[in-house]
């Protein structure tokens, strides 16, 4: 195994929450908060994972996601639709016409635990639907245990099934891997299978992003870039729900990566309730008070 991913690399777990804590205390105001807010908002996975979802609770995403605030020109899309497989042709379907791109989760999510043949079988459903992204999950059971070359297959022949169809990000659902080094040893994993973009979390654990995840993949995406040349991009997802947060890793990206990773092709959040929050600080930046949630479109 150790000839497919780079050499173990030790974590300072303080100096690591340090940096985080030191680069979200960042102030951000007046026009370069609106910029980073609309930065925000293209960049948004908007997302609805649940049991009760449907074909009508899925169109009025789309239409929120394609239109956040409509008419108002410094109101960007997001940049996709995340959703359960069964509901991609919906959400293409709202979507036809416009940047947005349909999400879809796959490879036996949120838990990871089913064979890799149903797993290849979900993930060509999905492409066949028309999924333009694959948020795949790892085992993290077969990590844990040590069985780092099945985590490393499934990865390969996912993105082998994506090719060119399809971007594929790879949730590694940092909250169950226990430590600092164990997420830098499954970004990296995933990075050399062939990951597109990485991400913290399904939004289903205890655990979500941090900060300090963040940062952590962050520096396993620069580290890959410096030893390869090619660019890959972080998602996180699960918590981010004010615009507070979403500026703070725009800034642990900005500064780790570069303004390079600051779009949407390299660096998305998964989020469902962020965007009404990123809408109403934008309002306040503009007005000097608080619109309420009252005038920004449902979903």
């Amino acid at each position: 195994m150790s000839a497919l991913l780079a050499p173990h690399v030790p974590v300072d777990a303080v100096m690591l929450e340090q940096r985080a804590a030191a680069l979200c205390r960042r102030s951000i105001k007046t026009s370069a908060k609106r910029a980073g807010i609309a930065l925000a908002i293209r960049c948004i996975d908007l997302t609805t994972l649940e049991g009760k979802d449907s074909p009508g609770r899925v169109r009025s995403l789309c239409a929120k996601a394609a239109a956040p605030r409509p008419g108002d020109p410094e109101v960007p899309p997001v940049a996709a639709v995340c959703v359960y497989p069964s509901l991609i042709p919906i959400a293409k379907d709202a979507l036809r016409g416009t940047s947005v791109k349909v999400a879809s989760v796959a490879t036996a999510f949120p838990s990871g635990l089913a064979p890799t043949a149903v797993k290849i079988a979900e993930t060509e459903s999905a492409l066949d639907a028309g999924a333009d992204e694959i948020d795949m999950v790892i085992d993290r059971g077969a990590f844990l245990a040590g069985d780092e070359r099945r985590v490393f297959d499934e990865i390969v022949a996912v993105k082998q099934r994506c090719a060119e169809r399809a971007h594929l990000k790879v949730i590694l659902e940092t909250g169950e891997l226990g430590t600092y080094e164990n997420v830098r040893r499954a970004a990296d994993l995933a990075l050399e299978a062939g990951a597109d973009t990485i991400k913290t979390s399904t939004g289903k654990a205890a655990v979500n992003a941090t900060l300090a995840v963040a940062l952590l993949m962050c520096e396993a995406i620069r580290d890959f870039a410096r030893r390869t040349g090619q660019r890959r991009g972080l998602k996180v997802a699960g918590g981010v729900r004010t615009t507070k947060q979403a500026l703070a890793y725009l800034v642990i990206v900005k500064e780790t990566l570069g303004e390079g990773w600051l779009q949407p092709d390299l660096f998305r959040i998964g989020a469902s309730a962020l965007l009404d929050d990123l809408l109403m600080q934008l309002d306040k930046e503009r007005t000097g008070r608080y619109s309420g949630t009252d005038y920004i479109p449902r979903d």
